[in-house]
């Protein structure tokens, strides 16, 4: 569990790997700007499961009301959390979300078929996908590498669970996702990557989220694509920590 700084409350739920501690560099950033609450993802039977999870980490904290910022698959929980729990959100942060209507890629839906069997591939190959971004996102190749050297002791400090983050995605709402977002009335950002950066979730599909929920205020995070929270945390603190004092005065 992460809960430190003051200023309004902000929840942030991590992805489909399910570790806040992946998160660390955004957390502590935004920690400047508001009290920031982030935790692991718990293990679900269905997706009401994660989302009532996000009641029980505010009740444990004593918060009865916070914005609600959702990264990647964290996104999906978020909008459902604010369409089933208004009066508890102040506002709504999506980022790099996939949409109601995504669906795995080919390479993605072999992961989800065989997660342990395919993890070494996927890590293998995760390099090759992150390095345009970081190298985007980050000036100089000894801030790069060390960088590099930092996120893989996050992880390792953190190990992912194939098979849970694979049964996350087949938790997915899909369609039902939609009529969530049409329910939502809080303030809502929608942040995306650039989109020849974010190799994980097209940016056109998070994008959707504008169209779907009334009012929702878009922002492209530049010099980044799928993990710009980590390579530049401070610029993530910033978007997000201005949204939500904003929302909260």
């Amino acid at each position: 569990m992460f809960d430190e700084g003051t200023g309004p409350p902000v929840v942030v739920i991590p992805g489909v790997q399910g570790r806040w501690e992946w998160m660390r560099p955004a957390l502590r950033a935004l920690s400047a700007r508001c009290r920031v609450i982030s935790y692991s993802l718990g293990a679900a039977k269905t997706f009401d499961d994660l989302v009532a999870q996000v009641d029980r980490v505010l009740d444990g904290r004593g918060v009865e009301r916070a914005a609600i910022c959702g990264i990647s698959f964290g996104g999906m929980v978020a909008v459902q959390y604010a369409a089933a729990r208004p009066e508890r959100t102040s506002a709504l942060i999506v980022v790099s979300t996939p949409s109601p209507a995504w669906t795995p890629s080919p390479l993605q839906a072999r992961h989800l078929a065989s997660p342990w069997r395919s993890t070494p591939a996927f890590l293998a190959s995760s390099p090759g996908r992150m390095w345009p971004e970081i190298a985007a996102a980050i000036d100089g190749w000894p801030s790069q590498v060390r960088f590099c050297a930092e996120h893989l002791a996050r992880i390792a400090a953190a190990p992912i669970v194939p098979a849970e983050m694979a049964a996350r995605v087949r938790l997915s709402p899909g369609a039902r996702l939609a009529a969530d977002c049409a329910r939502v009335r809080a303030r809502t950002l929608v942040v995306t990557g650039e989109p020849e950066l974010d190799r994980v979730v097209p940016v056109s599909s998070t994008r959707e989220f504008v169209g779907l929920i009334r009012g929702a205020e878009y922002v492209m995070f530049d010099r980044t694509g799928h993990v710009g929270l980590v390579t530049r945390p401070d610029r993530f603190a910033q978007l997000v920590g201005e949204f939500v004092n904003g929302s909260s005065s």
